[in-house]
Formats: C-alpha cells, structure tokens, sequence
C-alpha cells in the first residue's frame, strides 16, 4: 500500500484508532520553536544554542520571518505577546499593534464608503518592533545585535523562496501586479518568484542593522519611519513621522479563565481573545466526550457557542481606550456563559443575525430566531477549496526553554502582503490594517486617529496545577478562535497528543460579520471534506449550510507541551504551509 493510500485509510478509521501521524510528534528536552516557517523557526532555536532564553528565541524568530513569510508577517505589522517567566511565576501580555494615522479620519473616507485593503492608505503604524525590542530588552537575555542577526544574514545572504510563498503570490497575482515596486523584486519576467528561486534582500538587511544598533529610534524616528513616510506620502498616504515617534508598545493584564483543570490565558481589547475562552465557558456545560468527538451533535455545539461569542465581540470589543467600558470581566464569567449557553438548541441552528447577549445584567439578551429549514451543502473545488485562511492571514510562534519559560506570539500583516506595496528602500510590505475598522461611528470599532483595530490576533499560553503547560496559536483572522478552540478540545476532551489534535478535521463558521472590509457575513460553515457524509447531514438537519474544504489539519496550529511527568517537550504542527517545530 502507498503512502497516499495509507494516509487515506487512516483518516477513514475512528479518532481512537488513529494512533499514525502525517508529523511525528517533535520531542525534546533544553528548549523548543515552532513556528510558520522552518527559517523562523531555526533562527530562534539558535538563540536557545547561544544561551538565550525562549524570549530570545521567540524574538529572533519574529524579526526574520520578514524574510522567511513575507505575505503574513514582519516588521511592517502588529503582533500580541504571551509569556510566562519561570523564576517569578507570572504570565504576561504585551500589546504590539501600531494605531491609526492623524489624518484617518471617517469622514475622508465617507463618500468612498470603503476602506482601501491595498495600497498607500491602507497601512496603520506598525507596533511590531517596539513589542519585541520591549520583550527582549525586560525578559531577555541576549542583545540586539545577536537577536538580529539570523534576519540580517539571510535577508543579505537570500533566502529561498518555498513552494507556499510561490503559491500565495500566484493567488494574489491581481492585487501584486498593480505596483511596481513589488513587481521589480517578486516578479521575474513578468511572473512571481517561484520554489527555488534565491531572493536577496540588502534593503531589509539594513533595517535590521538599523534596529540592531539604535532599538526603536532607528526604526520609530530615524531612517525607517522617514523612508516609509516618504514613499507612502508621494502617493496620498496617511502616516507621517509623528504618527511613528509618539507610538509605543507596552504590557496590559492578560485574560484568564479556567477550565476543567486547566488555566487558560489570552489577550485582552483591543483583541478578540476573549472569543475563544468564552466558548469554552460555554461548552463546558455540556458533555462533549459523549456526544463523540466531530459527531454532528458536538460539531453543531461548537459552531453555536463561537456564534455566541462573536455576537459579543461585535457588540462590545474595541480599543479600550476609546472603549472604556468592555463588560470583560462579565463577559468571561461562568454565571453569563451559563446564560447563553441556555440559547444554544440540540436540533437547530441560531439564524442570523446573532444578537448579542447583555453580560452587565448577567442577562443572554434577546432570544434569538431557530433555524427551521434543512440547510445546503457545496463541495468546493479548486481555489474555493482551500480559502485564504489555510494558506495565509499571519503566523504564530512559541517557544519554550530549559528553565520552562514560555512565548506564545501571534503576528501580521493582515491580508496576504499586507498593502501589497513592497517599499524597495526598506526592504518589506506595510501592513493593511485600516481595512480592520469600521465607517459607523456607532460601532465599537470606528475608524479614529490614533484608535487600534479590534484585532484578530489572539495565541494562547496554559498552565496547569500552577505549572507551566502549554502555548499554542495559528494564523487565519476570524478561523484562529476557532481553530484553537477545536485543537485544544482534541486534546483537553478527547486525549489527542499534540500532533493528533492539530491533524483532525475541523469545522469554520462564517455565521457572524467579519473582520475585515466590508465586514460582511457568509453565513456558512465550513466543514473538512474529511467529515463523513453522515456527519455533513446531521449539521444540514440541524440548519447549517455547509461548504467543504480542503485544509489537512486543524488550521495552522503550532503547540508546545511540557509534559507535566517528565519535562519533556512535545511539539505539534499541522500540516499547512511552511510550518515547523524544532528543538533539542
């Protein structure tokens, strides 16, 4: 029997039979680094080999996926921040999104009535280097001059373009195609860099020398903002210099619920970490192991309570502080999660729209309209079959090190390419993040100067038995709750190692208004084309229209696990894009 047709009779058996892997699990002992990319990944662990701690490694691992996934990530975007330092025991957050120009304002953008996804004005600030020149330089160990050079060497060096990255190029082929300056460094002869090919990058290795030798001024205030400015002003941009000097990251207090012996940790407004935690307040009142893990009854469940949760985060979450009062501590409570998970029917779906709950009156707010219809199915083919969210939308690294330290980023440029204007004098893409807000100055998340988008960003850190347990997160915008969700159920519920969580099917729903421009809803659930046909036709009698799709894991999770007996680490990947964990 071929690998191929083994691999198909695996997915075909019972989960408790499953016992084979597409990846092994990765093991390991001093230290650990999963990440998006095999490169980041490798330049973190090299700060583990050098004496650095997991903040080291998870630093040096963001900086160079600049160079390593230029679609999803680097230094033009944003990032959030989890760790737990072992010596004091505490959890930590750092809120690395950059804010919104002075000159973004919702009237100049009133008689479009849209917000641009690509080009000039489409970039906020960009907060992702002050999170991690803030991390490292409070919770690390090595310099900047060592934390920067994996970057500096392989953007000078080159690095090879995989298969993955010439894929996103050829999706985003129409968008790329409209600069110049993208195509003269992503194009050859007309047509994007393919697998193999072998891209230098000195621009972007002298951003990183600029960084490495003046920290945030050399980046915030001196020749990388200027460079920046410059270029997006000469073609109507927003961002000026002050917008880059008078920004700055910095800590906040992380979210934190418990669950079944678990304590669970996750980023606080202006994410959408709440999303996920208050899910799994939810759907600890129900009994999920005996339903049976993906049955349609436990499928149908967790599709309902993420309707639930994003209803919530529509209603409420944004930048705090514009937003000053986000009913959180509410809105993570056992009491208000019991209250809507009474919403939630054995044999119907919630129809759209969801309304939000009242978590300050511990009340579940409206009583939402049943489906009563048997929902419809379409088996994607082609590029339907593998949507945005499997193959780009950011990435995510964790780290963990001898002493047990432990990172758990999640970084971006929004969309593929961020605002797909490669600015040649720096040598990476600017975020796209303004298409994040919205027009209605009603809504919690209106478009203001110097206001931070309700981000989708949110990794997760665990701990167990105050010990440190776990960190893990994906990339995918609206998916990554979602995803994270059902990995850590796969595991928590039904006793999955790492690597079997990551590789299940999974559902998405579209069921709620998304994120980005124009913030619409799709009304679908997106069901693995590995959910048997049964199953498929217990979520249609349930209400759900379905759509299939192709990603062979659980998104793109990336988990690290301490095992709690023996130290060990183990690591998962799922097996999308250019994923990988190493360690030693």
């Amino acid at each position: 029997m071929n690998r191929r047709r083994f691999l198909s009779s695996l997915s075909a058996l019972p989960v408790a039979a499953q016992t084979s892997t597409w990846r092994p699990v990765f093991l390991g002992m001093e230290g650990m680094v999963a990440s998006g990319h095999y490169g980041t990944a490798m330049s973190g662990y090299k700060m583990l080999a050098q004496g650095g701690n997991a903040v080291d490694a998870a630093v040096a691992a963001a900086m160079s996926s600049t160079v390593f996934e230029p679609s999803r990530t680097g230094v033009g975007g944003d990032l959030f921040i989890l760790l737990y330092l072992a010596k004091t025991k505490q959890v930590k957050f750092i809120n690395g999104t950059g804010w919104a120009p002075r000159k973004a304002t919702i009237d100049r953008f009133a008689s479009r009535k849209e917000l641009p996804k690509e080009g000039p004005q489409a970039p906020l600030v960009p907060g992702a280097v002050d999170a991690l020149l803030l991390a490292a330089e409070r919770y690390g160990k090595l310099g900047r001059d060592r934390l920067l050079a994996p970057s500096i060497e392989t953007a000078g060096r080159g690095f090879i373009v995989s298969e993955n990255l010439h894929g996103v190029l050829r999706n985003n082929d129409a968008r790329l195609k409209r600069f110049p300056t993208t195509v003269n460094t992503w194009y050859r002869n007309g047509e994007p860099l393919r697998m193999g090919n072998v891209l230098q990058q000195p621009e972007l290795a002298r951003t990183f020398r600029t960084i490495a030798e003046s920290g945030r001024d050399g980046f915030y205030r001196g020749p990388v903002a200027k460079a920046m400015t410059q270029f997006l002003k000469a073609q109507d941009g927003l961002l000026d210099l002050e917008d880059f000097a008078e920004f700055s990251a910095h800590e906040d207090t992380p979210l934190h619920i418990h669950y079944k012996g678990y304590d669970l940790y996750g980023c606080p407004p202006n994410s959408h970490g709440h999303v996920m935690l208050q899910a799994l307040n939810i759907l600890e009142g129900f009994d999920l192991k005996s339903m049976g893990h993906n049955s349609a009854a436990y499928l149908h469940h967790v599709a309902e309570a993420l309707k639930l949760c994003f209803a919530d985060r529509e209603k409420y979450v944004g930048d705090p502080r514009f937003i000053k009062d986000i009913p959180l501590k509410e809105m993570l409570s056992k009491e208000y999660a019991a209250k809507r998970r009474a919403l939630i029917k054995p044999d119907q779906a919630i129809a759209q729209p969801v309304p939000a709950g009242n978590p300050r009156a511990m009340s579940a707010g409206a009583r939402p309209d049943y489906i009563t219809r048997t929902g419809g199915i379409v088996i994607a083919r082609g590029a339907l079959a593998y949507p945005a969210w499997i193959d780009g939308y950011t990435t995510y690294y964790a780290a963990v090190d001898s002493e047990r330290n432990m990172v758990s980023i999640t970084s971006t440029i929004w969309s593929d390419f961020g605002n797909c204007q490669y600015i040649p004098e720096v040598g990476f893409f600017p975020n796209n993040r303004l298409a994040l807000f919205y027009l209605d100055p009603a809504d919690p998340n209106a478009l203001a100067p110097r206001k931070r988008p309700r981000m989708t960003l949110n990794p997760v850190l665990v701990m167990k038995n105050g010990k440190p347990f776990m960190v893990f997160g994906t990339p995918g915008g609206d998916t990554m709750p979602q995803s994270q969700l059902q990995f850590f159920l796969n595991f928590a519920e039904f006793g999955m190692n790492v690597q079997q969580a990551v590789e299940q099917p999974y559902v998405i729903s579209s069921a709620f208004r998304s994120a980005i421009w124009p913030h619409g809803s799709a009304g679908k659930l997106a069901v693995s084309e590995r959910i048997p046909d049964d199953v498929r036709k217990g979520l249609t009698d349930r209400g759900h229209d379905l759509i299939t799709h192709a990603a062979k894991g659980v998104g793109s999770v990336k988990a690290i696990l301490i095992d709690p007996e023996t130290n060990t680490l183990m690591g998962g990947a799922a097996p999308a894009t250019d994923s990988y964990a190493i360690g030693w």
